[in-house]
């Protein structure tokens, strides 16, 4: 049996880095798993979870909360554990907690070409709204970042 709990950098970091490169594979600097660690560690709103099993990293999930909506992000089950409960599990641990923090509304976005996890979403009640997603990248947040990051995940000579 899995338990959820809060991330912990020192005990998790390259087993979430790990299950990150095999899941989505991301290609834009900005989704660079350890910049985006070290990013949602800066927030310091204890809204980073992961799924254990026998003390491996199966899955994660960070949510965030800017005091109306919250945001899911990062929902990530290994290939190997998927279609046992815990993508669902993940999830509503995410929902309590910002629930608990007064969160009226949760959003997330599924990134083009993974539309077939929209069905999952629908079984936990997240409808499509007729919205436009719009982004904007910020260069030098995401250079400066990535070279922080990448010295604190190069082990010690």
């Amino acid at each position: 049996m899995h338990s959820i709990t809060s991330y912990s950098n020192e005990a998790h970091r390259l087993q979430v880095v790990h299950l990150w490169e095999t899941v989505f594979g991301y290609e834009a600097a900005h989704n660079t798993p350890s910049l985006a660690i070290d990013k949602k560690l800066e927030a310091d709103d204890d809204l980073f979870f992961v799924a254990l099993l026998e003390g491996e990293i199966v899955g994660t999930i960070i949510a965030g909360y800017d005091g109306h909506r919250g945001w899911l992000y990062s929902v990530a089950v290994h290939p190997s554990h998927r279609q046992r409960g815990l993508g669902s599990a993940l999830v509503r641990h995410a929902e309590q907690a910002l629930t608990m923090r007064g969160c009226m509304k949760i959003n997330l976005q599924i990134m083009s070409g993974n539309e077939s996890v929209g069905g999952f979403y629908e079984s936990l009640g997240y409808t499509v709204e007729k919205r436009v997603s719009m982004g904007k990248r910020i260069p030098e947040n995401i250079t400066q970042n990535l070279s922080c990051a990448s010295e604190r995940q190069q082990p010690d000579a």
